[in-house]
């Protein structure tokens, strides 16, 4: 897999570029440039849907309210999960999940998540856990969340070896996924941005003009806790 602004290719600050036609999609006529954009990180949440293998009314778990958390939870809900407890510790974060749909922000700084699971599902468990986090200690308790016979799907990176509990695994008869990027949801994500079922609007916090690319830059390194996803505005070609 080869990216874009991924070493060793340059990126594409730039008006016009030759791309591979199997590779280009066009947009829908009601889907903006700046939805465009957001198709990337949006199949990643998408794939993570797709390996879960939803079932309508199943809930969900997602640990880690980043963009990629956030696109997942928005995948989850439009694969057919009646909801979606989410968790971070950011609050200004969750206070966004909260108003993209039948989600409930938990921030584990503050209140445990495993009660929460439970509070909403009678004790039972979630039906899927996705973990887009990248922390350590999430990652190794995402069994515990987990109903009998669940499917956890593993999308955030932790910096090294984490604790795998096999015994509740078992217990439970969990099924375990893992996903690297994507895998061909492009058209599946535009379509359902076309639709309306899947509004990334919200998730686009920041915008700046090409000519501030490099303040744009220098304000992702340092981005503020109300921030999800900068863009830069390349205007008019």
């Amino acid at each position: 897999m080869r990216f874009w602004a991924t070493p060793p290719i340059h990126g594409v600050l730039r008006p016009t570029v030759v791309h591979p036609a199997d590779f280009t999609y066009k947009l829908p006529d009601n889907v903006s440039h700046a939805e465009g954009a957001m198709v990337e990180p949006l199949a990643v949440g998408m794939h993570a849907a797709n390996k879960a293998a939803i079932k309508p009314g199943d809930v969900a778990v997602v640990t880690g309210a980043g963009t990629i958390g956030l696109m997942t939870a928005l995948s989850a809900l439009a694969g057919g999960c009646s909801q979606v407890i989410i968790s971070d510790i950011v609050q200004p974060k969750l206070d966004l999940a909260a108003t993209l749909g039948s989600i409930v922000p938990v921030n584990v700084s503050q209140e445990s998540l495993l009660d929460v699971v439970h509070d909403l599902t009678d004790g039972w468990g979630a039906d899927i856990v996705f973990e887009a986090s990248g922390n350590e200690r999430a990652a190794a308790g995402v069994f515990e969340l987990l109903c009998p016979g669940g499917r956890v799907v593993f999308i955030g990176m932790p910096g090294g070896p984490i604790p795998y509990d096999v015994v509740t695994a078992q217990t439970k008869e969990a099924r375990v996924e893992h996903i690297f990027r994507y895998a061909h949801v492009y058209p599946r994500a535009l379509a359902l941005m076309a639709g309306g079922a899947i509004d990334v609007k919200p998730l686009i916090t920041d915008v700046f003009p090409f000519q501030e690319g490099v303040r744009a830059f220098d304000f992702a390194t340092r981005m503020p806790s109300t921030s999800v996803k900068a863009q830069i505005e390349l205007g008019e070609c």
